[in-house]
């Protein structure tokens, strides 16, 4: 084993260190050791979790997609381009990160339901309304989602430095060549982990979905809501799905990890 040149690591970093290990793992070990494994067999055989897990997934999924879509640009102003009022509207994507998920379901209600200042018009226009829909469970987790993909992308963006943009004007490249080109492929790894980032967030949300849009099965129950559900009547269920969605989130981390997620 080689001695670190830097020498050994102090004790009054490394006991803190475990702790804060301590205190992210002990919570889900326990979870795994007071699960009976028939529960877990019989929350695998159960059509509601099977429905729930899928939908968890997809809208998951196409939240993460949606947030890269619209979230990517905005990173990219974020990073790039110093307009009028930037640090205010940094500071306004971050509020998401910080509200109560009651309070995102409320302000979601406000703006997308039915009677609501975007809801209406388009409900009157189209006659579709997103709560209620699976749809809406997708518009509550990018609503929860986008500001962790724009804030880490801003980061990977910004850690890329705008010398290699600069280089590629220089060479005759326009802006939307050079993003096309250069400043995307560079902070690819970033971009990745971001995506990551926001479809795990996506996967349990829980306040802001259930607010906006109900918990009915089949249709915008979640993986989140349905073991809500289940903890009123049934412990071991919930212990059970909540294995689930452990498992679930662990296995996507570990297919990624030497992918996307280590850079050393």
């Amino acid at each position: 084993m080689s001695r670190d040149p830097l020498g050994r690591a102090p004790w009054i970093l490394v006991v803190p260190a475990a702790v804060a290990a301590g205190v992210l793992l002990l919570p889900l070990l326990a979870m795994v050791a007071a699960t009976d494994p028939r529960g877990l067999a019989d929350a695998l055989s159960s059509e509601a979790a099977r429905d729930a897990l899928w939908l968890s997934v997809s809208t998951s999924t196409a939240a993460m997609l949606v947030s890269l879509v619209i979230g990517l640009p905005l990173a990219w102003l974020l990073a790039r381009v110093d307009f009028p009022g930037r640090r205010l509207v940094r500071a306004l994507v971050i509020v998401p990160m910080v509200l109560p998920p009651v309070v995102a379901g409320i302000a979601l209600r406000s703006a997308f339901g039915r009677s609501g200042l975007l809801g209406e018009p388009i409900l009157d226009a189209t006659g579709f309304a997103f709560p209620y829909t699976a749809w809406g469970v997708v518009l509550a987790h990018v609503f929860v989602a986008l500001p962790f993909l724009v804030i880490s992308t801003e980061g990977a963006l910004r850690s890329t430095g705008s010398g290699y943009d600069g280089a590629a004007a220089t060479l005759g490249a326009g802006r939307w060549t050079t993003f096309r080109r250069v400043t995307v492929p560079l902070a690819l790894p970033g971009i990745a982990a971001a995506m990551v980032l926001a479809w795990a967030r996506s996967l349990g949300e829980f306040g802001a979905t259930i607010t906006f849009n109900g918990n009915y099965p089949g249709t915008t129950q979640t993986m989140p809501t349905l073991i809500y559900v289940a903890r009123q009547s049934d412990a071991d269920a919930a212990l059970a799905l909540s294995l689930i969605m452990l498992l679930v989130s662990v296995g996507v981390l570990v297919a990624l990890r030497d992918r996307w997620l280590v850079t050393a």
